[in-house]
């Protein structure tokens, strides 16, 4: 995963997230950042499994007071 969309994740403090990035002649620039991000246009283009291998890097990774929210919901 490119530099930006690693950054902009982390920025909003989400270890999953979609990162809508447009070229431009300065850079990427990040457009959106989405915490619940649609998964079928990649699954179909990569023929990968993304959710799953989402799934799977959360029940090894994820666990009772791992989050990063301030929020206690």
């Amino acid at each position: 995963m490119p530099r930006e969309e690693i950054r902009a994740a982390k920025v909003m403090g989400l270890s999953v997230a979609g990162v809508d990035i447009l070229r431009s002649n300065h850079g990427p620039l990040v457009m959106e950042v989405n915490s619940s991000p649609g998964l079928e246009g990649i699954e179909v283009t990569t023929g990968k499994n993304v959710a799953g291998m989402i799934i799977e890097h959360l029940e090894k990774n994820g666990g009772p007071n791992q989050t990063r929210t301030k929020g206690k919901g």
